[in-house]
C-alpha cells in the first residue's frame, strides 16, 4: 500500500503544479513519432515510412508544422518545438505517436479492395518526468477499389489519404490537430480511465489472422474501445499497457532519432472487455448474391479496483454483409472487424448519451440503464 501512495503523490505532485498554472500552461510539439522500440519501426510501419521518404526531409513533421501554426488550443497556448522547454521548471509537450499500420487487400469478382488504415495517439507527457499525463487515440481508415491488383504505388499513395484526409474526411493529421483544440490538461483531481483487460474467447479467436497473434489483437480491441470512448466523450484514456508498455514504459522515436521512454501511471478507473464469440450466420441467399450477418457478443466492465462496479454487462451487435455470387475470395475478418467496431461505437454513444435505442436490443444485465447512467457520471467526471 505504501508503494502505491508514493506514486500516486509523485502523481499528483505533478499535476498540482498543472494546475496552478492553469490555462496558461504552454505546451510544446515533440514531433511526429512512432510507438515501439526503434529498430521494429521498419516491420511494423512498412508504408508510413516509405511515405515519410517521398516527403524528403520535411517528413510527417513537415507536414504538421505549418497546420500547427493555426491551431488555438482552448486549454493551453501550443508552442512549436520541444527545445523551448529547456530549463523551465514546468515542462509539459505533445507527440503525434502512431501505434499501428494496416494494409490488407481483398479481391471481389473484378474488383480488388485495399484497405489501408492507421492508429495513433495525441500523448501529452510530462517532459521532465517523462510521465504520461493524458492520451487521446484517434484511427483513420481508407478503402480504395481496383480494377487490378494494388502496387505498391497504390499503397503508398493511400496512406498518403490517409494522414491527410480525402474527400472532406479529415485525416490523422487534421484529427490530431482538433484533438489539441479541445484536450484537457490533467488537473490536481483528475482521475485515470484505462483499459486494462482485453480477454479473447476461444470462438473469437479462431477468426483473428495470423497478423493478430502475439497481444495485437488485444492492442487493437483496447485502442478501439478507447478511441470510441474519448472521441464520443472528449475523455483522455492512458495507453493500453500490455500494448506499448514493459513494466509501463511506453516507448517511441520521434522523427528526428530521439527516443522516448514514458512512464505510465496507474489508473483509477479500469476498463476491460471480453470479446466471448464472434458468429457468422447466413441471412439470405439469392442467385445474385447472399447477406450474411456477422456478430460479436462481449461483455464491458468499468471498475474501481477493489471497491465499486460501475458497470458489468453483456452487449451483442451484428452487422450485415452483403456478398455478391461473383465474389472470388470471401475475407470474413474486416467483416467481424466491422461487427466489433460497431459494437464498440454504439456502446460509446449509449455511454455519452445519445439515446440509442441499440442498448434495449442488445445489452443484459443487472440494471444496464443505471449501469449506463453510473457510467456516464464517472466518465464526465475524468474530463
Amino acid at each position: 500500500m505504501s508503494n502505491w501512495l508514493c506514486r500516486r503523490g509523485c502523481v499528483f505532485l505533478g499535476l498540482m503544479l498543472f494546475w496552478i498554472a492553469g490555462n496558461c500552461t504552454e505546451v510544446a510539439f515533440a514531433g511526429f513519432s512512432y510507438s515501439g522500440e526503434k529498430q521494429s519501426i521498419p516491420v511494423r510501419f512498412p508504408y508510413t515510412t516509405e511515405y515519410e521518404k517521398t516527403l524528403g526531409g520535411r517528413k510527417i513533421d513537415g507536414l504538421l508544422q505549418p497546420v500547427l501554426a493555426s491551431v488555438q488550443p482552448k486549454n493551453f497556448t501550443l508552442i512549436p518545438r520541444i527545445d523551448n522547454l529547456i530549463g523551465r521548471d514546468q515542462a509539459v509537450a505533445v507527440s503525434l505517436v502512431v501505434t499501428s499500420e494496416t494494409v490488407s487487400t481483398e479481391q471481389i469478382g473484378a474488383i480488388y479492395k485495399l484497405l489501408v488504415q492507421v492508429r495513433a495517439q495525441t500523448v501529452f507527457f510530462d517532459f521532465k518526468s517523462m510521465m504520461v499525463l493524458a492520451a487521446y487515440p484517434m484511427s483513420f481508415a481508407y478503402i480504395d477499389q481496383l480494377s487490378s491488383p494494388p502496387t505498391e504505388i497504390d499503397k503508398l499513395r493511400d496512406i498518403g489519404y490517409v494522414y491527410n484526409g480525402i474527400d472532406g474526411k479529415p485525416g490523422i493529421i487534421s484529427r490530431f490537430t482538433q484533438t489539441l483544440a479541445t484536450a484537457n490538461l490533467p488537473s490536481s483531481a483528475t482521475k485515470f480511465v484505462q483499459v486494462t483487460k482485453v480477454n479473447i474467447g476461444d470462438e473469437a479467436r479462431a477468426e483473428f489472422p495470423k497478423q493478430y497473434e502475439n497481444g495485437e489483437a488485444e492492442t487493437w480491441i483496447a485502442d478501439s474501445l478507447s478511441e470510441a470512448i474519448s472521441t464520443k466523450m472528449n475523455v483522455p484514456i492512458l495507453p493500453f499497457k500490455k500494448g506499448y508498455a514493459i513494466g509501463n514504459t511506453m516507448s517511441f522515436t520521434v522523427s528526428d532519432g530521439s527516443v522516448y521512454s514514458l512512464k505510465i501511471p496507474d489508473s483509477d478507473y479500469e476498463l476491460s472487455i471480453d470479446l466471448i464469440k464472434l458468429k457468422k450466420v447466413n441471412y439470405e441467399e439469392q442467385a445474385a448474391g447472399k447477406s450474411i450477418i456477422y456478430a460479436t457478443y462481449t461483455t464491458i466492465k468499468l471498475e474501481l479496483p477493489g471497491s465499486t462496479v460501475y458497470l458489468d454487462a453483456n452487449f451483442k451487435n451484428g452487422e450485415v454483409k452483403i456478398v455478391p455470387s461473383t465474389q472470388v475470395d470471401t475475407d470474413d475478418f474486416p467483416a467481424f472487424q466491422d461487427s466489433i467496431l460497431g459494437l464498440l461505437n454504439k456502446f460509446a454513444g449509449v455511454i455519452s448519451g445519445d439515446g440509442n435505442p441499440w442498448l434495449k436490443a442488445s445489452a443484459s444485465g443487472d440494471n444496464v440503464d443505471k449501469q449506463v447512467i453510473a457510467t456516464r457520471e464517472l466518465l464526465q467526471s475524468c474530463r
